[in-house]
């Protein structure tokens, strides 16, 4: 994907759907800052090139390679957060894994049967219970409103 010399002062809101990228570059841009998440997601990025004025997004820990020139920054080889021996070990609650999510970005997948808050609930999602109770919860309310509120309609 090459966005390079597009007059870019920020990072356009539709990069986030170019999640795919394998190569990206932003040279020659008045980019100021690259903001955090700007690459949530982005985890078959291999090659980035971004001003010199920037750093490489999760720092240079989160790539294999960065190559300085005279006017840009070349970040290569998008490392894995999750199986690095850097001292910043990511741990992840019981009964989940962690997983890539972008350069310097991770996020912690559930294990199977697992789920919910922190991976603590075992199971499936009870969809039926959920379904039914909120269904009845919604008829019963509007069987009370019709019933209540019928009288005050008044028809011409």
């Amino acid at each position: 994907l090459d966005l390079s010399n597009c007059s870019l002062h920020t990072v356009p809101p539709g990069l986030a759907k170019a999640t795919t990228a394998i190569v990206l570059d932003l040279t020659e841009n008045p980019l100021t800052a690259l903001p955090n998440g700007s690459f949530l997601g982005f985890v078959h990025l291999q090659s980035l090139a971004v001003p010199l004025t920037l750093e490489c997004p999760g720092g240079s820990d989160a790539w294999q390679d960065v190559t300085v020139d005279r006017s840009s920054r070349l970040c290569q080889g998008q490392r894995n957060p999750c199986n690095s021996s850097v001292e910043l070990a990511w741990s992840c609650p019981e009964n989940s894994v962690c997983a890539p999510d972008g350069p310097g970005l991770v996020q912690c997948l559930c294990d199977n049967p697992f789920h919910g808050y922190k991976c603590l609930r075992e199971g499936t999602f009870p969809m039926l219970l959920f379904g039914g109770i909120l269904g009845t919860a919604t008829v019963s309310l509007s069987l009370l409103l019709w019933g209540t509120q019928r009288r005050k309609a008044k028809t011409p």
